[in-house]
């Protein structure tokens, strides 16, 4: 679901990204061809540095060579997620050879539930290559705070149980592991594998 605080805060950071990306000379139809939106010279404070689901501290120099895209999500997610991670899937048979050069990283908003095992299990079945990522709350807190992405715990009908809002769009990352492009929830898997494919 999508609620107006969420709306509200991707717009601020969408622009807060836009604001990273000066003009500069040349030819101004280069991302003309991207379905995505191009955010070229758009930085991040801090390298990612989180573990995966093998237990192996990552940070994103590990993927250098490689495409990356980075979506945050959760696996109790009723829609938005296990959708994305099908769209992933999708773009991966449509690149054929070339996912070989690509990496996605399923980067958890709520590590209390989704341990190790949990993500383990989850990230593989789409893609035996995808890659789930965690870390401490606070390390996560961190996170997403530094790729601006909104996340907040919204309370089921008892106690025990909540959902969680959060960011539905993802970033892609060229082989040097600059950031290039926010896809939007939603992009159909043709148009994700053509805009990795330009990245490639």
């Amino acid at each position: 679901m999508f609620s107006l605080s969420r709306t509200i805060f991707l717009l601020i950071g969408m622009l807060l990204l836009a604001a990273c990306n000066p003009s500069q000379g040349g030819n101004v139809d280069d991302s003309a061809a991207f379905v995505g939106t191009d955010i070229t010279g758009a930085d991040f404070t801090k390298p990612l540095k989180l573990t995966d689901h093998t237990g192996q501290l990552r940070t994103m120099s590990d993927f250098a060579g490689k495409a990356v895209i980075l979506f945050f999500g959760f696996t109790h997610c009723p829609d938005v997620c296990p959708t994305t991670m099908l769209d992933l899937k999708k773009a991966m048979k449509l690149l054929g050879d070339q996912a070989d050069e690509v990496q996605v990283l399923f980067v958890t908003v709520d590590p209390k539930r989704d341990t190790q095992e949990v993500l383990a299990k989850f990230v593989p079945s789409f893609d035996k290559r995808f890659l789930g990522m965690r870390g401490s709350l606070q390390e996560t807190a961190e996170t997403l705070g530094n790729f601006k992405i909104y996340f907040a715990k919204v309370p089921g009908a008892d106690g025990d149980s909540y959902t969680i809002d959060h960011s539905a769009g993802m970033y892609a990352f060229d082989k040097e592991g600059k950031v290039r492009l926010y896809l939007s929830y939603g992009q159909k898997p043709e148009d994700i594998a053509s805009d990795i494919k330009q990245l490639l």
